[in-house]
């Protein structure tokens, strides 16, 4: 039996009862094959005997002691007992917070077996978090110098949710296996599983949760990361047959790379254009720059060889249908939305529709806003829709959009609400797509698919990102696209200077401000959340890789620390600094009418200082704002700093943006924050966020549902990656009808 195939509810393990399966669903964990590859996270060495004395520089410590006494400091119901304790090398205290029974559990003069973190305090050890059991009720150190401590073992660490705890989930894994993976079945084909040397999976299962060394753990990670990559890779190539008719490079190369991306000239860039992209290129006051004319090229191409290999339209009916499937990378500012716009007026000379989706109501209607200035003059009909457009004007639209009458559509999801339809939707254009799950991005391809009279059989896709994502990740996550990508900058455009400033010393940035708001300019202040009781948990992990000092890393601990408020940080600004100057305050919990009217002022300059949360992150330019003040910046990954830093530096004057970090700050914290400083490239701070965060919180696992894997790393298992796509693709070539 596959494991995915072991549909068993979890209550039926043995002290798994109703609360506790309820309890194990709050983790998506229903079934024993769900259980069964909920992977640990991490592991708890307890292998090696580590004594006091060393428990500075270990950190963790796993020994055999002796109870030299008891002491209980603090007042009534409040009292709390210490247990002083010695391992022969040296002397410690246990403070035993909720834990008044140890007093008897752990009597004085007993043998434990003790296992925690220890730090100095007060020129003293001391340890709040423990284990301890005892061994004997009395004895001698010296009887146990060559003893090992009981359960001298590798513990498994899973991610918990309340009233769950490690032992209950270590039973309950541990009851599974020892019930059903004598009859797992491998999900690879076994000339696989033997070509590269992997184990079979309910011998990688077995080990996974419970590794007897690191080379166990090895292993099984091995073969689960190698199943993963493989799976995935194989969707990607039998999705890039479907839709394009061919298989992917195999090399981690992709063939429309800005390596080889086709370098063209301005007379055949102008020769390639349709009627209204030539009206379009004539009105525009600048020069597209040059990346910006060999991306519109290729895709005019792809977009042509759509129609060409249309069985619609060519009445090939045998044929396979070409379409365009595109991620158009580009920096912050360098002029995506200006490609987009000219590949929406290539299908609409073609007589089609296109829908351009965008994550955020803001976003969206500055898209429509620009689209409708820029289109209108050209005899396009722009149309914006989201969920917040009246009864009457909303029926009125989706008429005009069924009927043909509209060319191109732009809003939030509401594109592909229920009752929306489309005459021929040709080309849809995702902006900001790390915003957007794999279902909704299927919706709105299959509105195009349902069109009432559609030229395309499969419509094209253009998915595009202003966070730029590394060339390894992005072909993992897109592998059956061609990635496109917009390097160079507009002319005249500075780049930004970063600053950094620890906090306490915010005065400097203050004024720094003060200098450019004297100047006529505009600022933004972004903080991290709203309201006093808001905080957030950062999560510090640890690299759980055996490999290296063959050591399992321990349980990584949370801090929750309180954020600033927006709205106390709106306050203080606007009557204790800048009293002279008008300031605002925009959320996501002020309506989509009051953000607007906020952000309409801003751009108009009625507004001077603009304090926000990452709402603008996306979708605000304001040219004249030459400065942005980050509060509590090591907070966020670097793609999201890069993101809102380029909300400055959009027009001709020298921007800056001022990075306001912790006092405790972090080592990782450290790291992103010299990053962000030393470079504005966009590819450059993708690679490194990678490096430090993972692909993960690059890409937005949790929205996106690209990059589900539950062990896989991109950076760290780039090798295994390589293996496992070509192996994926030779396999789905070789089984291909």
């Amino acid at each position: 039996m596959k494991i995915s195939e072991i549909k068993n509810s979890i209550s039926a393990l043995s002290g798994v009862g109703k609360k506790t399966a309820e309890l194990f669903s709050r983790l998506n964990i229903f079934t024993v094959g769900d259980l069964l590859q909920f992977y640990p996270r991490t592991y708890d060495d307890r292998t090696k005997k580590i004594v006091l004395k060393d428990s500075l520089k270990i950190s963790k410590v796993h020994t055999i002691a002796k109870v030299t006494g008891h002491e209980w400091f603090g007042y009534g119901n409040m009292k709390t007992l210490k247990i002083i304790i010695t391992d022969g090398t040296a002397s410690a205290e246990l403070v035993a917070f909720n834990r008044p029974f140890l007093e008897k559990t752990l009597p004085q003069g007993a043998i434990i077996a003790v296992t925690g973190r220890f730090e100095a305090k007060f020129g003293k050890l001391q340890s709040s978090s423990f284990e301890a059991q005892k061994i004997a009720d009395e004895g001698n150190l010296t009887d146990y110098e060559n003893t090992m401590p009981p359960e001298s073992k590798i513990f498994p660490v899973y991610s918990l949710t309340e009233g769950l705890s490690q032992k209950i989930v270590r039973k309950a894994v541990n009851s599974a296996i020892s019930q059903f993976a004598l009859g797992i079945e491998d999900d690879l084909p076994e000339y696989l599983v033997s070509q590269n040397h992997l184990l079979h999976k309910r011998d990688a299962i077995k080990l996974i949760h419970n590794p007897q060394n690191p080379a166990e753990y090895n292993e099984a990670r091995k073969t689960l990361v190698y199943e993963e990559f493989f799976f995935f890779q194989c969707a990607i190539a039998r999705q890039s047959i479907e839709h394009r008719g061919f298989l992917p490079s195999i090399e981690l190369l992709p063939q429309n790379s800005d390596q080889n991306q086709p370098q063209i000239s301005d007379e055949q860039f102008t020769k390639s254009l349709s009627p209204r992209q030539k009206q379009y290129l004539n009105r525009l006051p600048f020069n597209p720059t040059k990346d910006q004319k060999n991306v519109i090229y290729q895709m005019n191409r792809d977009i042509d060889k759509s129609y060409e290999t249309s069985p619609l339209v060519s009445k090939k009916q045998e044929q396979r249908q070409f379409s365009m499937r595109v991620l158009l990378q580009g920096d912050v500012g360098s002029g995506k939305t200006l490609v987009s716009f000219f590949a929406a007026l290539r299908v609409i000379d073609y007589g089609s529709q296109a829908a351009l989706m965008a994550p955020t109501e803001i976003l969206s209607r500055q898209h429509a806003e620009n689209a409708a200035k820029e289109l209108e003059a050209l005899n396009v009909s722009v149309a914006y829709l989201t969920g917040n457009v009246n009864a009457k004007g909303r029926i009125q639209l989706l008429t005009a959009l069924k009927e043909g009458k509209i060319n191109l559509v732009i809003g939030t999801h509401a594109l592909f609400s229920k009752n929306v339809q489309y005459k021929d939707l040709a080309l849809a254009i995702i902006d900001e797509q790390h915003r957007f799950g794999v279902m909704q991005r299927s919706a709105i391809l299959d509105k195009a698919r349902t069109s009432s009279d559609a030229k395309l059989t499969e419509p094209n896709l253009l998915m595009m990102s202003a966070t730029p994502i590394p060339q390894t990740l992005a072909l993992t996550a897109f592998g059956d696209l061609d990635i496109l990508t917009i390097r160079t900058m507009p002319e005249g455009r500075k780049p930004i200077q970063t600053y950094l400033t620890k906090e306490g010393n915010e005065s400097n940035a203050y004024e720094a401000v003060r200098t450019e708001l004297k100047k006529g300019h505009q600022a933004y202040f972004v903080y991290p959340a709203i309201g006093l009781n808001e905080a957030q948990e950062e999560n510090f992990s640890e690299n759980n890789d055996f490999s290296a000092n063959e050591e399992l890393f321990e349980e990584s601990g949370q801090k929750k620390q309180a954020l600033k408020a927006a709205e106390d940080a709106f306050n203080f600004l606007q009557t204790q600094v800048y009293p002279e100057y008008k300031c605002a305050l925009i959320h996501g919990k002020i309506s989509e009418d009051e953000q607007a009217q906020i952000l309409e002022d801003f751009k108009n300059g009625k507004i001077n200082i603009l304090v926000a949360t990452t709402v603008v992150e996306v979708g605000v330019n304001v040219p004249n704002a030459s400065c942005m003040v980050i509060e509590q910046a090591d907070r966020f990954g670097l793609a999201a700093l890069h993101q809102l830093r380029g909300r400055v530096g959009r027009g001709s004057e020298q921007s800056y943006c001022f990075l306001i970090y912790s006092k405790n700050i972090t080592e990782n914290g450290i790291a992103r924050m010299k990053a962000i400083r030393q470079t504005n490239d966009g590819f450059a701070i993708a690679e490194e966020d990678l490096k430090l965060r993972g692909p993960g919180e690059i890409t937005g696992t949790a929205q996106s549902g690209e990059l589900t894997f539950a062990l896989a790393d991109l950076f760290k298992d780039r090798q295994i990656m390589t293996k496992a796509r070509a192996d994926a693709f030779n396999y789905v070539q070789s089984t291909a009808k």
